[in-house]
């Protein structure tokens, strides 16, 4: 199903198949050949979304774009299924993995693989040609790729990315941090209620 969000309908190249269980929401611009199977969900929360040419996103998968950070996808791009982008850039021929999370402000350079249930966290940048292994996250600029048994190390890297700050614009210590972000975000996501369908 398609959608209009915000006053804005999505763009869909007349090539491009569009299972009829996707959900296509908002801001949203999907090139030549591409494919978006069952159950994917691509929503424009307040920013663009691009798809290039003959991007796979696969059954499942999610692709959310924010005000702050719209998203970008190259061109022969493959989204596996159950995969996350949230507000990133992926480069060219690039190949996200089935659960795969990427987080708002990363960059993926072209020609990476990010394998199966890694991470790419929150304004991370991937070099090109970069691979983050299965089930390692990858965090920082410049990069760390550490296996998930490291936590510490990710956790250091982490905390001065500043997820609460970034992404909700909250202090990470603040006492009630849970109850103004589900507020603040309900209330953002509370935009939907005025969404029309698309014939």
């Amino acid at each position: 199903m398609q959608f209009e969000h915000l006053g804005v309908r999505p763009r869909i190249h007349p090539s491009a198949v569009i299972a009829p269980t996707a959900v296509i929401s908002g801001d949203v611009h999907i090139g030549a050949d591409c494919q978006v199977l069952h159950g994917a969900v691509i929503t424009s929360e307040g920013g663009a979304i691009t798809l290039g040419q003959s991007v796979i996103v696969m059954e499942n998968a999610l692709i959310r774009a924010t005000a702050t950070n719209p998203v970008h996808i190259g061109d022969h791009v493959l989204v596996g299924p159950m995969a996350s982008v949230s507000g990133a850039t992926v480069g060219d021929e690039t190949f996200l993995a089935t659960g795969t999370r990427v987080f708002n402000g990363a960059t993926i350079g072209e020609r990476s693989e990010v394998r199966i249930n890694a991470v790419v966290h929150l304004r991370t940048v991937l070099p090109p040609e970069s691979t983050v292994p299965i089930g390692w996250v990858a965090v920082g600029d410049p990069v760390c790729i550490l296996s998930p048994d490291r936590h510490e190390e990710i956790w250091a890297a982490q905390r001065e990315l500043d997820f609460p700050g970034y992404v909700f614009g909250l202090d990470r210590d603040t006492p009630d941090l849970m109850a103004q972000l589900t507020e603040r975000y309900g209330r953002s996501l509370a935009r939907h209620a005025d969404d029309m369908p698309v014939d």
